[in-house]
């Protein structure tokens, strides 16, 4: 009997397998099947996806790993030095979520994921966060659950508030945040505008922001610890995040067919918060040089340099991006990001 033409054959008719299907068909022991499969793959003929009771073999091709890998991944991860673009590298490596979906939809599960991550990782006070990303035929679409100390009542614990509702109707006014050192307070508000569905749920009550219907509106729910939002988008949505920040923001683009100069100063404007940073590049990757005039900025927030300069910068290698009119202040926070951006400098 050869078990490794049997093997490569069960595969290519079935397409995947697991080592039961292997057992079942040769009545030999799992012992002595795991040895064979193991073999095939050290030779790099198949290759084992997932784990335990989800684990199985496929063929080696691009074509057969791709179509075999899960369109649907959970994380149950510790909340001690998360850095959200890398969780979101994970999921993309270990699924087939990301794979087929247009861009202007992959550009808005970016943005929208790593924005409720990282209110997660940063607000929370939450030891575990647990998230599940999810792709069907229609949508695309994530959850991400804490058992922290939930967003209504850090809203009400840091701008004293009176009530949940009082603590609803100051996230409601969009552009608000707990930590204005840090955040600007634009990760909910774009988030919420950006989903086809957006639910936040804490204790109490939910608050759902429905684009779809055009609504927005508050329910009574079983009280549970924590902080759980759900997004939902379609895989047809013809949004974009530039549409989307150009109806709320005015900075300068000044545009190109290859280069694009972009403008920050706006008096009284602090640039802290990767939410920022996050909406000035939104559709700056079809440029080949991105030039960022820091002319009348005072200073910029680590998580600001870190997610244009390093973030940003490190999957858009292609991109040159140089800085002018930085000041000494700003270019430290340049160059704990990335060093390699100094010689596209000028002050």
């Amino acid at each position: 009997m050869d078990i490794k033409k049997i093997i490569l054959n069960m595969i290519s008719k079935k397409g995947q397998i697991r080592s039961a299907d292997v057992v079942s068909t040769t009545g030999l022991s799992r012992a002595y099947v795991h040895r064979f499969l193991k073999k095939l793959t050290d030779e790099g003929l198949i290759v084992l996806i997932g784990k335990a009771n989800q684990a199985h073999y496929v063929m080696a091709s691009a074509k057969g790993v791709r179509t075999a890998r899960p369109l649907r991944v959970r994380k149950i991860i510790t909340n001690r030095d998360l850095a959200e673009d890398k969780v979101l590298g994970q999921i993309k490596k270990e699924s087939s979520i990301f794979q087929g979906i247009a861009g202007n939809v992959s550009s808005i599960i970016d943005y929208a994921l790593t924005e409720m991550l990282n209110n997660a990782i940063e607000h929370s006070l939450s030891e575990k966060i647990d998230m599940v990303v999810t792709k069907n035929a229609i949508d695309i679409r994530f959850t991400i659950s804490d058992h922290g100390i939930g967003i209504f009542n850090n809203i009400m614990k840091k701008k004293r508030l009176d009530s949940t509702m009082d603590a609803i109707q100051d996230l409601l006014k969009g552009k608000e945040t707990t930590a204005p050192e840090g955040h600007s307070g634009e990760g909910i508000f774009f988030t919420s505008k950006i989903a086809d569905r957006l639910t936040i749920k804490s204790f109490e009550k939910k608050i759902v922001f429905d684009n779809v219907d055009e609504d927005i509106y508050i329910k009574d729910i079983q009280s549970s610890k924590g902080t759980k939002v759900d997004f939902v988008l379609g895989l047809k949505s013809k949004k974009t995040l530039s549409d989307l920040f150009n109806q709320y923001t005015d900075e300068s683009f000044q545009f190109s067919k290859t280069a694009v100069k972009v403008k920050l100063y706006h008096q009284n404007v602090d640039y802290v918060s990767r939410s920022q940073a996050r909406r000035i590049l939104a559709g700056l990757e079809k440029f080949k040089t991105i030039e960022i005039d820091f002319k009348d900025v005072a200073t910029i927030g680590q998580a600001f340099a870190d997610e244009i300069f390093r973030v940003w910068q490190n999957t858009h290698k292609d991109i040159k991006v140089a800085v002018i009119n930085a000041n000494e202040n700003i270019m430290f926070m340049i160059r704990r990001a990335n060093t390699k951006l100094l010689s596209n400098t000028k002050i």
